[in-house]
């Protein structure tokens, strides 16, 4: 008598696994995209007084219609940072766009950023090792120093 026993097909589990990692890197992808086209948006709009104060990430992660977790674990998926690190960093250009475009105060800028400028100063010189009027008299000079022409 025989007896027959199904046996489970590994190759088209192995295919299904890795069509599931690869959709979910995938999607880390997407969402990490969709998380840096929405801190750029809402940088400006915070910037430019359409919006009065930073989201949470719980706010932005429900704008992108995804729980929290997800936001960070795929963010952390993809780039190996927690989302947090990207919004300073969004901030910090921000700030180092108005200090060399613009003759705005320090203060004004801070304040434009949500920031008291005595807090400012400490998170700008955190993420870039100078402080904001080190910056700006930084890029002034670059700015000023012109080119040697060759012979």
């Amino acid at each position: 008598m025989f007896v027959y026993v199904k046996v489970p097909n590994f190759e088209s589990q192995f295919y299904n696994t890795c069509d599931m990692e690869h959709n979910e890197t995938k999607r880390s992808a997407q969402i990490t995209e969709q998380y840096f086209a929405f801190l750029d948006q809402h940088v400006e709009d915070v910037a430019n007084g359409n919006a009065t104060d930073f989201l949470e990430l719980n706010q932005i992660a429900n704008a992108l219609h995804i729980t929290h977790s997800h936001l960070s674990d795929s963010l952390q998926k993809s780039t190996g940072h927690h989302p947090c690190h990207f919004y300073d960093l969004k901030i910090i250009e921000k700030a180092k766009s108005l200090l060399k475009e613009t003759d705005l105060s320090i203060a004004f800028i801070a304040k434009s950023l949500t920031y008291d400028p005595s807090n400012f100063s400490k998170f700008f010189k955190k993420f870039t090792g100078q402080t904001a009027g080190e910056f700006r008299k930084q890029q002034k000079l670059t700015s000023l120093k012109v080119p040697k022409s060759s012979p």
